[in-house]
């Protein structure tokens, strides 16, 4: 049996997709959209404030193409908090106007090599940041997408040894410093909480830095030989004043 890799895990992550019914949204009286926007903007002002104090993690996001309109984002330190927070947007009135499309139940995990031996890994001041992300200071753009190391004959990342997954994420790793400064990734574990393994959201003020990155990772050999990946859903952060400004009809 190959070692297993420890981790350090820190808050609990959700990403809640949404679709607009605009013909629905459309439709009602503007008595009845002003009523829906208050009650959002009272459920995102309460998490922007958690934010800002560090005790949560939380942003609003359009997202671009068919596969959701909009994207909350939310780090928090337990699960029952992750559903408070899907369920609470559940009971604002906007949410008669939106479906649900997916979402994505995951928790920020670093390798722990990480770890200082003499140093709890949440008392550390450079992994704390990394353990509890604080979205309201994150790039414009964002990038989420899930992602699974390949199980399948013998390109089976489970069966290589310790030394080896480490020498080939070194490598991999040796990419991704090249655009520090560009763009801030987030690495979030779901196995036994989602269908896929992994989830990686990426920030950066030029989306166009995600395609060069991706790219560029794909001839890597821990992405080309054992990488898998699921579905990219790519956005623009929003303030509730450009929140009111995309849903005026």
């Amino acid at each position: 049996m190959a070692e297993p890799t420890l981790t350090i895990e820190g808050w609990y992550a959700l990403h809640d997709f949404r679709t607009m019914n605009w013909a629905a949204w459309k439709a009602a009286t503007p008595q009845e959209r002003e009523a829906a926007l208050l009650d959002l903007f009272d459920y995102t002002k309460t998490l922007r404030t958690r934010d800002q104090a560090r005790t949560s993690g939380f942003g609003v996001y359009k997202i671009a193409g068919h596969k959701a309109d909009l994207l909350f984002v939310h780090f928090v330190p337990t699960l029952p908090d992750a559903i408070d927070m899907e369920v609470g947007l559940d009971k604002t009135r906007f949410a008669q106007f939106m479906s649900k499309p997916y979402s994505y139940l995951s928790i920020v995990e670093l390798s722990n090599y990480l770890s200082k031996p003499d140093l709890a890994p949440e008392q550390d001041p450079e992994l704390l940041p990394r353990l509890h992300p604080e979205i309201g200071a994150m790039a414009d753009y964002i990038c989420f997408y899930p992602m699974n190391k390949r199980r399948m004959g013998d390109e089976n990342w489970y069966m290589l040894k310790m030394e080896q997954r480490v020498q080939l994420m070194r490598s991999h790793g040796m990419i991704g410093r090249k655009y520090a400064g560009k763009v801030t990734q987030i690495i979030t574990g779901s196995m036994g909480l989602d269908d896929w393994e992994w989830g990686v959201t990426l920030y950066s003020a030029d989306p166009l830095t995600f395609k060069k990155l991706v790219y560029e990772m794909r001839f890597d050999e821990v992405s080309a030989r054992y990488g898998e990946f699921g579905s990219f859903y790519v956005g623009q952060v929003m303030d509730d004043t450009a929140i009111s400004a995309y849903l005026r009809v």
